[in-house]
């Protein structure tokens, strides 16, 4: 599975792709595929705040309810709202699917991400691959 290198991600499982203060927000297509078919997503308001490590959301799928961890604190400034008709989409292509935007309030919390090497290896340390 190829983790694009442009992204940074959680241990959750959440990809982030930051633009100066700004930040796009999906979840990798190890999570995706975990999850199985989705079928729904709960999706925060905009204007929301955020903080690192809390939930935004909810991803449901055929075989669970898998919640959506911010990746960095912020305020959402826009929602992919196309996926309340289709949350399939994320299943399709999870790498270029974004959930939310936000506006970070602490650029400094990216550098407690994980890199695509990093993550991929984290990944294959949580399933023995």
């Amino acid at each position: 599975m190829a983790y694009p290198e442009k992204y940074m991600y959680t241990k959750e499982h959440e990809w982030l792709l930051v633009d100066g203060e700004n930040g796009t927000v999906g979840i990798t297509d190890y999570a995706q595929s975990s999850l199985g078919d989705i079928v729904f997503v709960e999706l925060p308001k905009v204007g929301q705040q955020i903080e690192a490590g809390s939930t935004f959301g909810s991803v449901e799928s055929v075989k669970a309810v898998s919640d959506l961890y911010a990746p960095v604190t912020g305020v959402v400034t826009e929602i992919n709202e196309s996926l309340n008709a289709k949350p399939e989409t994320i299943n399709e292509a999870a790498n270029d699917t974004w959930i939310i935007k936000v506006t970070l309030t602490n650029t400094d919390e990216v550098n407690g991400l994980l890199s695509a090497a990093d993550y991929e290896k984290f990944v294959s340390e949580e399933t023995g691959h």
